[in-house]
Protein backbone atom coordinates (compact mmCIF):
# COMPACT_ATOMS: atom_id res chain seq x y z
CA UNK A 1 0.00 0.00 0.00
CA UNK A 2 1.22 3.49 -0.89
CA UNK A 3 1.60 5.42 2.36
CA UNK A 4 2.27 8.84 0.82
CA UNK A 5 -0.32 11.56 1.24
CA UNK A 6 -1.27 14.45 -0.99
CA UNK A 7 -1.94 18.00 0.18
CA UNK A 8 -3.86 20.48 -2.01
CA UNK A 9 -2.73 24.11 -1.84
CA UNK A 10 -4.78 26.95 -3.33
CA UNK A 11 -3.44 30.05 -1.53
CA UNK A 12 -0.15 30.63 0.24
CA UNK A 13 0.60 26.90 0.33
CA UNK A 14 1.14 27.12 -3.45
CA UNK A 15 4.06 29.53 -3.10
CA UNK A 16 5.14 28.89 0.49
CA UNK A 17 4.31 25.30 1.45
CA UNK A 18 6.73 25.18 4.39
CA UNK A 19 6.86 21.38 4.50
CA UNK A 20 8.93 18.67 2.80
CA UNK A 21 7.39 17.09 -0.27
CA UNK A 22 8.42 14.64 -2.95
CA UNK A 23 6.87 16.65 -5.76
CA UNK A 24 4.47 19.49 -6.47
CA UNK A 25 2.01 19.00 -9.33
CA UNK A 26 -0.54 21.44 -10.78
CA UNK A 27 -3.98 20.10 -9.89
CA UNK A 28 -7.66 20.96 -9.97
CA UNK A 29 -10.35 20.34 -7.39
CA UNK A 30 -14.02 20.38 -8.41
CA UNK A 31 -16.96 21.48 -6.30
CA UNK A 32 -15.04 24.25 -4.54
CA UNK A 33 -13.59 27.59 -5.60
CA UNK A 34 -10.85 29.86 -4.30
CA UNK A 35 -12.39 32.87 -2.55
CA UNK A 36 -11.18 35.63 -0.24
CA UNK A 37 -13.72 34.52 2.33
CA UNK A 38 -11.78 34.15 5.60
CA UNK A 39 -11.08 37.06 7.94
CA UNK A 40 -7.44 36.80 9.05
CA UNK A 41 -6.71 38.07 12.55
CA UNK A 42 -3.14 36.72 12.69
CA UNK A 43 -1.22 36.19 9.46
CA UNK A 44 -2.61 38.98 7.25
CA UNK A 45 -4.54 41.09 9.73
CA UNK A 46 -5.11 41.72 13.41
CA UNK A 47 -8.14 41.31 15.68
CA UNK A 48 -8.63 45.10 15.42
CA UNK A 49 -8.21 45.17 11.63
CA UNK A 50 -8.75 41.74 10.10
CA UNK A 51 -7.45 41.01 6.64
CA UNK A 52 -8.78 38.51 4.13
CA UNK A 53 -7.25 35.18 3.14
CA UNK A 54 -8.34 32.50 0.73
CA UNK A 55 -10.60 29.66 1.60
CA UNK A 56 -12.21 27.05 -0.58
CA UNK A 57 -15.88 27.93 -0.78
CA UNK A 58 -18.70 25.92 -2.34
CA UNK A 59 -19.18 25.75 -6.09
CA UNK A 60 -17.06 25.83 -9.21
CA UNK A 61 -13.55 24.45 -9.36
CA UNK A 62 -10.13 25.52 -8.20
CA UNK A 63 -6.70 25.23 -9.76
CA UNK A 64 -3.89 24.78 -7.28
CA UNK A 65 -0.92 22.61 -6.43
CA UNK A 66 -0.99 19.06 -5.10
CA UNK A 67 2.01 18.18 -2.96
CA UNK A 68 3.02 14.57 -2.56
CA UNK A 69 4.34 13.92 0.95
CA UNK A 70 6.43 10.83 1.67
CA UNK A 71 5.30 8.44 4.39
CA UNK A 72 8.16 9.25 6.82
CA UNK A 73 7.13 12.95 6.73
CA UNK A 74 3.38 12.35 6.90
CA UNK A 75 2.79 12.80 10.64
CA UNK A 76 5.00 15.90 10.93
CA UNK A 77 3.45 17.52 7.84
CA UNK A 78 -0.11 16.99 9.07
CA UNK A 79 0.85 18.44 12.47
CA UNK A 80 2.49 21.43 10.75
CA UNK A 81 -0.58 22.03 8.56
CA UNK A 82 -2.94 21.85 11.52
CA UNK A 83 -0.86 24.39 13.43
CA UNK A 84 -0.69 26.68 10.40
CA UNK A 85 -4.20 26.35 8.99
CA UNK A 86 -6.28 25.64 12.07
CA UNK A 87 -5.09 28.50 14.28
CA UNK A 88 -8.74 29.49 14.84
CA UNK A 89 -10.50 26.38 13.45
CA UNK A 90 -11.93 28.40 10.55
CA UNK A 91 -11.41 25.52 8.10
CA UNK A 92 -12.73 21.98 7.85
CA UNK A 93 -9.87 19.54 7.32
CA UNK A 94 -11.07 17.07 4.67
CA UNK A 95 -9.78 14.73 2.00
CA UNK A 96 -11.21 15.46 -1.45
CA UNK A 97 -10.38 14.26 -4.95
CA UNK A 98 -7.83 16.36 -6.84
CA UNK A 99 -7.09 15.79 -10.51
CA UNK A 100 -3.37 16.08 -11.22
CA UNK A 101 -2.09 17.72 -14.41
CA UNK A 102 -1.22 14.27 -15.83
CA UNK A 103 -4.83 13.08 -15.45
CA UNK A 104 -4.50 10.97 -12.30
CA UNK A 105 -6.97 11.62 -9.48
CA UNK A 106 -5.70 11.46 -5.91
CA UNK A 107 -7.30 12.01 -2.52
CA UNK A 108 -5.80 15.22 -1.15
CA UNK A 109 -5.86 16.70 2.32
CA UNK A 110 -7.30 20.20 2.01
CA UNK A 111 -8.70 22.96 4.20
CA UNK A 112 -12.20 24.11 3.22
CA UNK A 113 -13.92 27.24 4.56
CA UNK A 114 -16.22 26.66 7.53
CA UNK A 115 -19.22 28.80 6.60
CA UNK A 116 -20.51 28.63 10.17
CA UNK A 117 -17.37 30.16 11.69
CA UNK A 118 -17.43 33.83 12.85
CA UNK A 119 -14.39 34.56 10.63
CA UNK A 120 -16.17 33.38 7.48
CA UNK A 121 -16.65 36.39 5.20
CA UNK A 122 -18.25 34.95 2.08
CA UNK A 123 -20.34 37.28 -0.04
CA UNK A 124 -18.35 40.49 0.41
CA UNK A 125 -18.61 42.97 -2.43
CA UNK A 126 -15.60 43.79 -4.60
CA UNK A 127 -15.01 47.27 -3.14
CA UNK A 128 -15.29 46.01 0.43
CA UNK A 129 -12.74 43.23 -0.28
CA UNK A 130 -10.44 45.77 -1.91
CA UNK A 131 -10.65 48.15 1.06
CA UNK A 132 -9.95 45.36 3.57
CA UNK A 133 -6.98 43.97 1.65
CA UNK A 134 -5.43 47.41 1.22
CA UNK A 135 -5.84 48.37 4.89
CA UNK A 136 -4.66 45.21 6.63
CA UNK A 137 -1.40 43.54 7.61
CA UNK A 138 -0.47 40.88 10.13
CA UNK A 139 2.37 38.67 11.37
CA UNK A 140 3.22 37.55 7.81
CA UNK A 141 3.04 41.02 6.25
CA UNK A 142 0.62 43.12 4.21
CA UNK A 143 -2.57 41.49 3.01
CA UNK A 144 -1.97 42.90 -0.49
CA UNK A 145 1.35 41.00 -0.73
CA UNK A 146 -0.43 37.71 0.02
CA UNK A 147 -3.05 38.30 -2.67
CA UNK A 148 -0.45 39.40 -5.22
CA UNK A 149 1.87 36.45 -4.51
CA UNK A 150 -1.02 34.02 -5.00
CA UNK A 151 -1.82 35.53 -8.40
CA UNK A 152 1.85 35.44 -9.39
CA UNK A 153 2.10 31.73 -8.57
CA UNK A 154 -0.99 31.01 -10.67
CA UNK A 155 0.43 33.04 -13.55
CA UNK A 156 3.75 31.18 -13.27
CA UNK A 157 1.75 27.95 -13.65
CA UNK A 158 -0.04 29.31 -16.73
CA UNK A 159 -3.39 29.56 -14.94
CA UNK A 160 -5.76 32.50 -15.33
CA UNK A 161 -7.95 33.60 -12.45
CA UNK A 162 -9.83 36.59 -13.83
CA UNK A 163 -11.42 37.57 -10.52
CA UNK A 164 -8.04 37.59 -8.80
CA UNK A 165 -6.46 39.48 -11.73
CA UNK A 166 -9.16 42.14 -11.41
CA UNK A 167 -8.56 42.48 -7.67
CA UNK A 168 -4.77 42.74 -8.05
CA UNK A 169 -5.15 45.34 -10.84
CA UNK A 170 -7.40 47.39 -8.55
CA UNK A 171 -4.94 47.00 -5.65
CA UNK A 172 -2.08 48.27 -7.81
CA UNK A 173 -4.14 51.18 -9.09
CA UNK A 174 -5.19 52.23 -5.57
CA UNK A 175 -1.63 51.86 -4.27
CA UNK A 176 -0.35 54.11 -7.10
CA UNK A 177 -3.03 56.71 -6.42
CA UNK A 178 -2.25 56.58 -2.69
Amino acid sequence: MDATIWVFGYGSLMWNPGFPHVRAVPARMHGVRRALCIRSTHYRGTPERPGLVFGLDRGGSCHGVAFEVAEPDREAVVAYLRAREQISMVYHEVVRPARLAGGETVGALVYVANQGHPQYAGGLGFEEMLDIVLASAGEMGPNADYVTATLKRLEDMGIRDRALERLVDALRTRERLG
